[in-house]
This record gives C-alpha cells, structure tokens and sequence, in this order.
C-alpha cells in the first residue's frame, strides 16, 4: 500500500498543480476570447516552468509564488477588461494597499468572479495536497518549459501576429520580456560609451504641406462648416472604405452611413494618432499630433498656451468672421472641455445641459444619439437666421461604453455594442436628411468623423482606423474616393485650405482638397502599438518590448502586409524618439506647471454619484505628474444653497483609470453658509500617466467650485541633520509664481465683494496635509 499510496500522492500532488498552472490559464484564455497560438504557448511555458520550480519544495517557497500567481492572472484579466492593458511592474504595489484593493472592488466587485473562484480553489488542492517528502523534479525538466519559450521566441521573429498584447503573452511573460529588453538596451548603452545620439529627422512628420494640386479652381463655396464627431467608430464600418482596402471585415453594422459616403468623398487610409476623446478632438482641431503615449493631453497643456491656441481651428474662423460652437451630448466638466474648447476658441461651448428635448433613454454619459442629434437639429434652425457664417462641432456619446440603445434594438441584436452603433446609424441619417430638407447641405461644408475607434475584433489596424466623408457643394468636383494617407492631424489645414484662407505655419499636415503625388510620414499610438509609415512602402509597428516588425504596405490602413522582418535596440529607439519630439510639451516643459480647472458655475448636486467618471466635478483627467515632482492642490467650494442634511463630498485619484492610495484628506458635510477649502500636497517619485481627479458628491443643494488648481515643482532636496530630514524650499518655476498670484488676487477682489468681511485661509507654507471649513 505504501508504493500506492505515495504514488497517489505524487500524482495528486501533480495534478493540483497542473490545475493551478496550466488548465485554469488555457481555459481562462479560450474563456475570454484570448485565443491565440502565441498565447496557448505563453501558458504551457510558464505553467510548465513553475509545476517544475515548485514540485516537492517546501511550502515557504511555494505559497508566496501561487499567491502571486494569483494575484497576476486575476489582475490581468480584470485591468485588460477595464481598460485594455496589461499591467506595468508599477501597478504590483498597488494590491498590497488595502485602500486600493478596497476602492477596486467596491460597487459591483470584481468582474471575473468564477475566474477568481477558480484559482482561489486551485490553490486551496495545491496546499491539501502537497507533501515535502516529495523528490524534486530532476533539473532537466526545465527543458521542456525552455524549448517552449525558445519556440515562442523565434515563432514571434518568423510568423508575428497582429494581436494585441494578451492574446500573444501571459503577464509574467510579458514582465520577463520587458525586463530582458530593458536589459539589452542597457547593455547597448554601456557599450555605446558617452557617444550621443542623433536626433531623428521629424521635419516629414511636424510639416505643413500644401504644395499638392487642388482639386478645386478657387475657394469652396460653402458658408458655414460643420464637423460631425461621432464617439469611438472605426473606419471599418463605412462600406466603401472596406472595399477600397479589400477588408476580409464583412459586417454592415452602418448601411446608412455607409450610403451617405457614397454620395461623398471619403478617405479609406484615415488615421486616428490615439485614443481619448479628447486627444482625438485636439489632433482635429489644432492641426497637431496628440500625445503618443499616455502623458497629459496636448489639449490639457493648451490652457496654459493662449499663443499656440489661436492657431487651433476655431480661433482660425472666428478671426475669418464665423461664430463657432461646439456641443455635445455629454457634460462638459469630464476631461475638462468647459476649458479646453473655449480656449481653442469657440465663441460657445455647450453640453448635456443645454438640451431641453426629452431623452429616449435613461443613459450615465449624458443624450442619447437620437435626442441629441433632434437638439443638434433645433441649433442648426438657430445659427441659420444669424447673419453671420458660423462653425458647428458636434460629438455625440451613446457608441461610448457602457452604450446606449433602446430595448427594440438590443433585441435586434447580439450585444449592446452593436445595437448601439445601429441606433448611431438611424440618428446621424435622420439629421443628415433633415440637413438636406432644410437645404443646409448647399452652402455648408459637412464632414463627418469619428474622435477615436473602439477597435475590432481580429481586425488588422481597427484601433487606428478613422473615416472623414466630406460633403461640399462643389461635391461634383471632389473625387468619391480620396486616394493618400490622411488623418486627424490634417483636418484643420484641409477647412482653411478649402476656404482660401491662410494656413498658420505652426500647423502640421496636408490638405484633404489637394491631390500629392509622392507619399507621406505618418504616426499613430493605439492599443500599446507605436505605429510609423515613411511615405514610401513600409510601415514599421513597435511594441511594448521596443521590439519593431517592418512590412511592405503603400498604406498606412491594410487589410494586410507583407512581413519584412524585425528589429530592436537603438535603430527601434529611432522611432520612439520620434514619437517623443512629437510629444514634446505645448509648455516646454512639465515642471513648474499650474492648472486651474474650476469653472465657477453653478452645479447642482445628485443625490447619488452612481459613477466615477459620468458624475465627476472637475475636469482634471489624464494628466501627467512628472518624476521627482511634488503635486500641490488647492481646493474652495462655496455653498449657494444646501437642505438640511447637507452633502457629502469625496475626492478621489486615479491612474490609468485604477484608484490610488495618496493622502486626500476626508470632507466633512457641506452646509449652507460653510464654504470649504483644501489644501494637500503628494510627492511623485516616480512618473504618474493616466492620472486623473475625481470630486463626487452627494446630497441636494447648489455649489460653486470657486478654485481648484493643481500645480507641479521640483521635488525639494532632503539634506539629514542629526538624524532628522528638513526639506529645502526650491523657488517656484516665474510661471507658477505669476499665474499663482494673479489667481489668487483674484480670488481675493472676489471674495471681499461677495462676502464682505468672511475669513479667507492662508495658504500654509509647509507641504503637510491641510483642510479648513470656514465661516
């Protein structure tokens, strides 16, 4: 019975881990649609390498690496579902603070619930079962996880795969990747010396270009401009677009919309640079490559850059005599809009609020696509009986996450997804018609566009692929396929080069009314991918590894592409760098920076914050605080009306969409006659992207947001005096300085008169936390 039983054992012991380590990541992987032979490989790999490592060692060793396990499969899946990526070695401090952990999973818990289940019970066998007596595994089992790695390795060099980064990797892969690159561009530079770099040739990339023939006599016709962006649709779903390229994508999910680009001139190879609306809107408006990564928006650092503003598109025509307007069907204070599009220049800047018609659907981000678009009619009526010419931007919001559509379409189709974008179809349709009657299309310059692509499933390039279809009153003389490379970055050029007027020199891009004869450079940065094309025949995709795959492809968009081979170290650093002058900062700068987001309107509260993002205060939304920085916030809420009960307020952070632990101070009720202010201050040791402020509250009354400025400096030097730290105050950058006391001053005149005689806080001059409720 011995023999038996001790075999048993082994065997148990064995198959517990098996569980654990290979059937619970294969079967997770097909369970969430991951599929991928790359990924399949991944698994047995890691899974293999660890039932070995961990076979018969003693359980000190082997808990902490099952937990751990745990914790990345699990982590993996939920932050790929929530915002589709993988984690970064930053993100593993975060589970151990019991705030994070707690905020992460509150409301509604985790997403993957059986998964988590799964894994926690996998390891519960694992440790019933395990017993030391067990002999380790011989030393050449490692051969076999070995020669699966090597597979993977050179499978990825000779026959790359186009999916995205989960399907291919499992996370503690992907660390190792990671760290093994970093590694080698180490050992490069080492070997390199002091030798410096050359900088990479931009100039393609950052150039005005209108050398290329027009495709009209003169100056357009049109009187008035405007521009349709509808929330997160791909290029795929234009019918023309697909067959322009051949696409094996064959759904008709916006027959409508796809007929109006027949009467039109659309774009087939439109490039979309990244994703966030309101990265997409900037690239559109201001003629300038958003953010290739995931640093503080280009639209963000706008504010403080009222010279290079007056270039963006509607600062443009108002100088030319048109009024602009730009509204949409969500609030405004969500990444800050109610500042950004007023400081590109639009004469009114409108959201949720300004509709008066009834909704059709109860939805979190503000009017669904049918109601918005009978408001968007109703402001057309009124701009047509102003004397003057006028530009119209508009942006709708039900195609966004969790999406919108009503129950006769959700049983029409598969998904909410999908009966959302057909919703979408019926709305943009029955204005463009509607346009039409009215006889709007005649002297009016339409183009419609998407502000980002929410991708398609095993679609090559979808989260990079837009649509432009332009309709014009000269549209006889515009051809129905507009052949080249285009993208968002050429829009503002293409309005005022259609009109005559002069193009600023400080804009990059060509012009969607002119026919090149020679190709075009071109970047874009969605789904972790950096993307290049030479304007000649090949397109170069970099990801997370700086590993780079070139292909042949005329294009940018391509239903495919020849593979070429692969690349890495400085020659992939190349693009990058390319990537990173495009990126450089409006402000010259990240230090030293201050940023006002209060808007001083009335906001009339909710009972209940049902969501971080839809019921946000403050427009304070991915930023980023540099390394070395100290983070100073400075807060005043006055109190116009307020009930008894008073309102609860919360503010939270957060990064790439996760919360974070820092030192916010907890808000006492707000009460009428109470005004409150807060001040705190956080150190950055590291680089914090993706960042973001979230002010909720609860209850019912009427507040203004008076102040709420966040500002970044030098990070003070720490110098140890007997044992104790002192910090050494740097001076503040002259720009922060002078904005800073401007707004303050302000703030002072305002205060004396609304509230003659109130007590105003002192700003303290140490960095420790501080909260003050005055009267």
């Amino acid at each position: 019975m011995r023999p038996f039983s001790r075999w048993l054992s082994q065997s148990l012991s064995l198959a517990t881990l098996g569980v654990l380590f290979l059937v619970i990541p294969l079967a997770g992987r097909y369970w969430l649609g991951w599929s991928n032979p790359f990924g399949y490989l991944s698994d047995l790999a890691f899974g293999s390498f660890l039932i070995v490592l961990l076979y018969g060692r003693p359980l000190l060793l082997a808990l902490p690496l099952m937990l751990f396990w745990y914790l990345m499969i699990l982590g993996n899946a939920e932050l790929v579902g929530a915002v589709g990526r993988m984690p970064e070695p930053g993100d593993l401090k975060y589970l151990l603070d019991p705030q994070f952990v707690s905020h992460s999973t509150q409301g509604g818990g985790i997403t993957h619930p059986y998964l988590a289940v799964a894994l926690g019970a996998s390891v519960l066998a694992c440790l019933l079962c395990w017993r030391r007596r067990h002999r380790p595994l011989n030393w050449k089992w490692f051969a076999a996880p070995a020669a699966l790695l090597a597979g993977h390795m050179t499978l990825q060099q000779v026959q790359p795969s186009d999916a995205d980064q989960w399907q291919q990797f499992n996370l503690p892969h992907k660390l190792m990747a990671s760290a093994v690159n970093s590694g080698q561009l180490a050992v490069e530079d080492w070997l390199d010396g002091d030798q410096p770099d050359t900088p990479p040739d931009i100039a393609g990339l950052a150039r005005l270009d209108l050398d290329g023939t027009p495709l009209l006599p003169g100056p357009g016709r049109a009187r008035n401009v405007l521009v349709i962006t509808l929330e997160g649709i791909p290029g795929a779903y234009i019918a023309a677009n697909r067959a322009a390229i051949n696409s094996g994508y064959q759904d008709s999910l916006m027959p409508k919309l796809s007929a109006w680009a027949e009467r039109a001139m659309t774009t087939p190879d439109y490039v979309l640079h990244s994703h966030q609306t309101i990265r997409g809107l900037y690239a559109m408006l201001c003629g300038d490559y958003s953010k290739l990564d995931s640093g503080t928006p280009k639209g963000l650092e706008l504010l403080n850059n009222p010279a290079r503003a007056k270039a963006c598109l509607p600062a443009q025509m108002h100088q030319h005599g048109f009024s602009t307007h730009f509204l949409q069907g969500a609030g405004l204070r969500f990444m800050a809009k109610d500042k950004i599009m007023p400081q590109m220049g639009f004469d009114k800047t409108l959201g949720r609020d300004w509709f008066r018609n009834k909704a059709y659907l109860e939805f979190p981000w503000g009017m669904d696509d049918k109601a918005f678009f009978e408001g968007a009619q109703t402001y057309v009526k009124q701009l047509r009986q102003q004397k003057k010419p006028w530009m119209l931007t508009l942006l709708t919001v039900g195609t966004h996450q969790p999406y919108s559509a009503p129950a006769d379409y959700l049983m029409r189709y598969p998904d909410a997804k999908k009966a959302a974008i057909a919703y979408l179809d019926d709305a943009v349709d029955a204005f463009l018609t509607g346009l039409e009657k009215q006889g709007v299309l005649k002297n009016t310059l339409v183009i419609v566009t998407s502000d980002e692509s929410h991708g398609i499933e095993n679609v090559r390039l979808a989260s990079a692929w837009g649509f432009n279809l332009v309709l014009a009153p000269e549209q006889a003389a515009l051809p129905p396929i507009k052949a080249g490379v285009y993208g968002h970055v050429d829009l503002t050029a293409s309005i005022l080069d259609y009109f005559g007027y002069r193009v600023p020199q400080n804009l990059s891009g060509r012009s969607l009314f002119r026919d090149y004869a020679s190709g075009r450079e071109i970047m874009s940065y969605t789904n972790g991918k950096l993307r290049y094309h030479d304007g000649k025949d090949t397109f170069t995709e970099c990801d997370f590894r700086q590993v780079c795959r070139r292909y042949q492809s005329e294009g940018f968009i391509a239903d495919g592409a020849r593979y070429l081979g692969s690349y890495s170290g400085k020659k992939a650093r190349l693009v990058s760098q390319r990537a990173a002058l495009l990126d450089q900062s409006l402000q010259g700068g990240n230090l030293g920076q201050e940023y006002q987001f209060a808007t001083r309107e009335r906001i009339r509260l909710k009972e209940k914050a049902k969501d971080d993002w839809a019921d946000n205060l403050i427009g304070a939304q991915y930023m980023e605080l540099p390394k070395h920085s100290r983070t100073n916030v400075q807060m005043t809420i006055k109190v116009l009306r307020m009930d008894r009960q008073g309102a609860q307020l919360r503010l939270k952070a957060k990064e790439f969409e996760r919360d974070v632990a820092l030192p916010i101070p907890e808000m006492p009720l707000l009460k009428q006659g109470k005004p409150l202010q807060v001040n705190f201050s956080f150190d950055n040791p590291e680089a914090r992207k993706a960042f973001s402020f979230h002010l909720l509250a609860e209850g019912r009354g009427v507040i203004q947001i008076s102040d709420f400025r966040v500002t970044t400096e030098p990070l003070p030097a720490l110098a140890v005096e007997d044992g104790s730290q002192i910090a050494q105050k740097r001076p503040l950058h002259p720009i922060t300085t002078f904005f800073g006391l401007l707004a303050r001053q302000q703030d002072a005149m305002e205060g004396e008169l609304e509230n003659p005689g109130e007590e105003r806080a002192v700003l303290p001059e140490s960095t420790e936390l501080r909260l003050q409720q005055y009267h």
